[in-house]
Order: structure tokens, then C-alpha cells, then sequence
């Protein structure tokens, strides 16, 4: 009789804590389907109209839009890249810009060079490409560049950037039309052209081409508008967040250099500043056999650390 009465005991008990725990649960507000989420993800509007270097984007065309619509979803939506992307360009932009102007190239090429690199001084692609312009081998050195054990000039931004002009105005020498240049810079003037050839066209916009070079134009045209017009799109960024154009000092050599440690001390600058305005040099000397002569980029001292800049945070 003890033996059931505590059995009995116990089954009472664990009713009650059931009952007990399953209140619990039933008090929890589960939203239904009916209810509105608390948060909106909405799609980013097309333009009207667009063109890239003066020459209008079909957008009346289901897949053009299509295609656009995607790369705009991308670049829009990825916030950390393309808060980081407006920040850099208003440096990288100020070298680039010039060069492409003075050599006849329309400006929205700029979106390119940032296409293929993010501005990376340093990114290396999986093919082996390099710099901002992503120069293979082979054709930096076809296009005027030099590349050894000491020199890697597809990093220096000026020359890669007078480098991809020549490429460009060939490309621009065979197509006659900058979309198809900008597609050629992706997947080469004979990949394009045997395509062209195959189809009948030489309308990028009605191409069957490799899935890269398919999006490669309109992620160009997806940077031209966010970066253009970034409030437009939801991305504000105050100028003086914007990273600044460092001044610097141009000194040439024609000689060699035992020392870049020693050489950039004697400039009043470290290793790394020397190295990170001049990312054409490869090792940790310079011996010039040749003497040929070299541009090296000094950052003016009192100037290139001396920007005031407020608390961003709100925080005390």
C-alpha cells in the first residue's frame, strides 16, 4: 500500500508539472501566417534609362533588365563591400580618371577597373591576373609593362591604367562600340570575336556568352549606379568618411638602391608607407642594372597623418 500510495504520488506530481509546463507553452505568442513580418526586404528600383559610355542599354528588353536587375540586387544589397567600394574610389578615382580622359577613354571605364579588383592593390585573381586592372603576364608585357624579379609595373596604377587604355583603343579598333570593348576586357578580344562570329552580332546585349562575361557588363553598369548616386540607393557616406587623397612627392632614380628600409627612413617615411605607395616593387631592394629610371611616390610628411577626424561613433 506505501509502495502504490507513492506511485500514486508521483503520477500527480508529474500531471501537475505537465499541466504546468504545457500553460507555459500556450502563453507564448507565435505569429501566424496571417500577420505582417515586422521587417520589409524590398527589391531596388531600375532606371529608366542607362548608358554605358554614351551608348544606351536596351532596358526594354526583358532580359537586359533581368540581367541588370540581378547584378543591382547584388551590388546593393551587399553593404559592407560597397560602403568600403564608395569610401576607396573617391582616392582611386582622382588617379584613374585623368588617365583615361587624356588617352580618349570614356570615364565609365573607371567602374571597370573597380569591377575587377575592389581596388585591391594587391589581389592576385586564381588565373594569376594582377593589380587593379588584372593583368595577366603575357599582356601587361604586350601592352607596354614591365614585369621582372625586381618590377611589377601592372601594380603601379598609372601605368597598368595607360596600359589598359592601349587595350581598350584596340579593342575599340576592331568592335567599334565600348560595350563590346568592355566584354573583350573580360573574356578577350578572340573569345568575343569567335562568339560574335558564331551568332552573327556584334551586339553584346544579344549574346550568348560564358556566365562571367554575361554578368561582367551589367555588374559595371550596377557599380555606376550605386557608386553614382549612392543615397539614391540607400548608402550614405559623409565626405569626410570618404578616404582621403594622400599628398605626396614624386623622387626619381636611376640607380640602384641597397636598401628600401634605409631609403624610405631617408625620406622621413617606414618600409611600409614606401611599399604601400609603391606596390610595382617587389623585394626589399633595388638593383637597377640597367639604370633605368624610376618614379618613387613619397608621401609628404606632415600631411599624409595629419587629417582631423571626429568621432563617429556618438560614443563618449
Amino acid at each position: 500500500m506505501v509502495f502504490l500510495s507513492l506511485i500514486a504520488f508521483c503520477v500527480i506530481i508529474g500531471g501537475l508539472f505537465f499541466c504546468s509546463h504545457s500553460a507555459e507553452v500556450k502563453e507564448v505568442n507565435v505569429p501566424t501566417r496571417d500577420e505582417s513580418p515586422k521587417v520589409f526586404f524590398t527589391t531596388t528600383p531600375l532606371p529608366g534609362k542607362l548608358d554605358f559610355a554614351s551608348e544606351p542599354v536596351p532596358l526594354e528588353n526583358f532580359d537586359v533588365r533581368e540581367s541588370l536587375d540581378r547584378e543591382l540586387l547584388s551590388v546593393a544589397n551587399f553593404h559592407s563591400q560597397t560602403l568600403l567600394y564608395i569610401k576607396k574610389t573617391n582616392r582611386y578615382f582622382a588617379i584613374i580618371v585623368p588617365v583615361l580622359k587624356r588617352n580618349q577613354i570614356p570615364e565609365d571605364f573607371k567602374y571597370l577597373a573597380l569591377a575587377e579588383s575592389g581596388f585591391l592593390d594587391k589581389v592576385v585573381s586564381p588565373s594569376g591576373a594582377v593589380g587593379i586592372w588584372q593583368f595577366m603576364k603575357s599582356a601587361a608585357l604586350e601592352n607596354g609593362l614591365e614585369v621582372n624579379e625586381e618590377v611589377d609595373e601592372r601594380y603601379h596604377i598609372e601605368k597598368a591604367t595607360e596600359a589598359a587604355c592601349r587595350y581598350l583603343k584596340n579593342s575599340f579598333a576592331k568592335y567599334g562600340n565600348w560595350t563590346m570593348v568592355a566584354a573583350s576586357y573580360n573574356a578577350g578580344i578572340s573569345g568575343v570575336s569567335r562568339q560574335a562570329t558564331i551568332q552573327d552580332s556584334n551586339s553584346y546585349y544579344d549574346l550568348l556568352l560564358s556566365e562571367e562575361t554575361s554578368r561582367y557588363l551589367f555588374r559595371i553598369l550596377a557599380l555606376k549606379l550605386v557608386i553614382g548616386e549612392p543615397l539614391k540607393y540607400g548608402f550614405k557616406v559623409n565626405e569626410d568618411e570618404k578616404y582621403p587623397i594622400i599628398p605626396v612627392k614624386e623622387i626619381k632614380v636611376d640607380g640602384s638602391i641597397k636598401s628600401f628600409t634605409e631609403f624610405a627612413r631617408s625620406n622621413n617615411i617606414n618600409y611600409k608607407l614606401l611599399k604601400q605607395f609603391n606596390p610595382w616593387l617587389k623585394q626589399t631592394y633595388l638593383k637597377n642594372p640597367r639604370n633605368k629610371t624610376y618614379t618613387f611616390k613619397i608621401p609628404e610628411v606632415g600631411k599624409y597623418r595629419s587629417f582631423t577626424f571626429t568621432d563617429q561613433t556618438g560614443l563618449k
